[in-house]
């Protein structure tokens, strides 16, 4: 309402149009799913956009798109191929929902209606809305977390951004902006405003085409818009890795289950080490639990475990405190590569990285293990 009376006192022109006005001059034309801006590049960038920046995106695009150019092409390749394209970018269950979608277009067609892009395996309403306006210029609202930001601070929607009503809000502001005509062009321009000006820290309001009008500006409040529920302390998780490695210098990797952190990547093995009060002593929880780790492949343990890595990998709802440990191992006679296991020589790994999807932490350790570790 504050916005709606700001606008008619000061006769502006509407909302789109002075933000196209300005996409025009100082929006962003040149990235790589516009040229050209098919309904399967958008699709995939739109599901890379996900909790990802841009700027780290348009990378993965492009190596997505040398190996994949068709969506043929994507619903065909083995899902090993495209985490291995997709490891580093997170959010693993993204890639996992794109290659099963992929085959359900490959043998459907790609959907040209909003409900249909909504039935397939990772598009919710946002995606659905962006894929639609941006691949067949079709009217549609989006409401990304740029956009939500956007909508908050111009209508001056100060209840936590969380709150579903919140969100049903932004909606109808955001709806309320959506233009009939050039929504491919009005869908990046309210994306593009959010990431390049109306940032999360350090908005640029003097460069903005619709500050005149902003209640968040004209109140002072652009710090303090959207608010958001006071946040608890992420969890801590400990976990622990293991470097096994045989006579013969060669390294195990396992997939890991399909769902779930890192679904369907290829990591070391992991084990969560039993809590120390159920077996009184922390050295005991952890033994017992690697005990019963290795045992499941029935390894002739050579000596004690020995810790040679750790590190701390933030997610979205927890911290992992991780550790990776050595575990020597005799030759093993049933080391032969299956669907879930596989072994490499150690100085094989350079060559043999790029090829596979791997959590970034642990790629980065594996990197380092050109050759085998020395006693």
């Amino acid at each position: 309402m504050i916005a709606h009376e700001i606008q008619t006192a000061t006769n502006q022109p509407v909302f789109s149009e002075r933000l196209l006005a300005w996409f025009d001059v100082h929006g962003r034309h040149d990235l790589p799913w516009q040229q050209p801006r098919t309904a399967y590049r958008v699709w995939i960038s739109e599901v890379m956009l996900q909790q990802t920046q841009v700027a780290t995106v348009i990378d993965y695009f492009n190596r997505f798109m040398q190996r994949f150019p068709q969506l043929g092409d994507l619903a065909a390749a083995p899902l090993d191929d495209v985490l291995a394209l997709w490891s580093g970018l997170g959010y693993y269950a993204r890639a996992r929902n794109l290659h099963a979608a992929a085959r359900v277009m490959a043998a459907e067609g790609i959907p040209d209606s909003l409900v249909h892009w909504l039935a397939l395996p990772g598009v919710g309403a946002s995606t659905a809305a962006a894929i639609m306006a941006q691949a067949f210029d079709a009217p549609a609202t989006i409401l990304d977390g740029n956009v939500k930001r956007v909508m908050a601070r111009h209508a001056g929607i100060d209840t936590p951004i969380e709150q579903a009503s919140t969100i049903q809000a932004l909606y109808h502001v955001a709806k309320s902006h959506t233009p009939t005509t050039r929504l491919a062009d009005y869908t990046q321009a309210i994306m593009d405003l959010g990431a390049t000006l109306c940032t999360r820290g350090q908005a640029n309001c003097a460069r903005c085409p619709v500050s005149t009008d902003c209640v968040a500006y004209l109140t002072d409040q652009v710090a303090q818009l959207p608010t958001r529920r006071a946040r608890k302390p992420i969890p801590t998780r400990r976990a622990i890795f293991l470097h096994i490695e045989d006579d013969a210098g060669r390294l195990m990797l396992i997939r890991r289950p399909p769902s779930g952190i890192w679904g369907g990547l290829w990591c070391l093995p992991e084990y969560t080490p039993i809590e120390a009060q159920e077996l009184q002593q922390s050295q005991h929880s952890e033994s017992a639990a690697r005990q019963a780790m290795l045992s499941q492949w029935s390894f002739a343990v050579q000596g004690e475990a020995v810790e040679i890595a750790a590190f701390e990998h933030r997610f979205t709802h927890y911290l992992l405190n991780a550790t990776i440990e050595r575990v020597r191992v005799g030759t093993y006679s049933y080391a032969q590569d299956t669907p879930d296991v596989r072994w490499f020589h150690v100085c094989d790994l350079p060559a043999a990285l790029p090829q596979l999807g791997l959590p970034k932490p642990i790629a980065r350790f594996l990197a380092d293990c050109s050759v085998p570790l020395e006693e």
